[in-house]
């Protein structure tokens, strides 16, 4: 069994803990199923969010969804002018026979313009 890298992101309408919760967990389901894989293979996941989101971290939302005994930690992203605003992403590390180039990484919405290169 190999460790692979899964990337994604996605969009918010608005800061809202709600939203954020709904929102992040589409992202995560959307991983998780696309990948063909089930919380046991999550070793871990690293958040980021755009400086403009503020209203919870964006791992709230996974512990919402019974992600309870993975390492998970939030950070935020570069300030960069011009960047996308009110962006979440992840990048979680999982364990999957899958080779590297069938791995299926999530750019959900409008993030999708992020990396139009990976994104499925």
């Amino acid at each position: 069994m190999a460790v692979r890298a899964v990337r994604g992101a996605v969009q918010l309408e608005r800061d809202d803990a709600g939203h954020m919760d709904e929102q992040v967990g589409a992202l995560l389901t959307a991983v998780l199923e696309r990948n063909g894989l089930t919380t046991d293979d999550l070793i871990s996941i690293w958040f980021t969010a755009t400086p403009d989101l503020r209203s919870d971290f964006p791992a709230a939302a996974a512990r919402k969804l019974g992600i309870t005994d993975v390492p998970l930690i939030c950070a935020q992203e570069l300030d960069v002018v011009g960047a996308m605003p009110r962006v979440v992403r992840l990048l979680a590390h999982v364990e999957t026979d899958r080779p590297r180039s069938e791995i299926n990484h999530v750019y959900l919405g409008a993030a999708a313009a992020l990396r139009k290169d990976i994104a499925q």
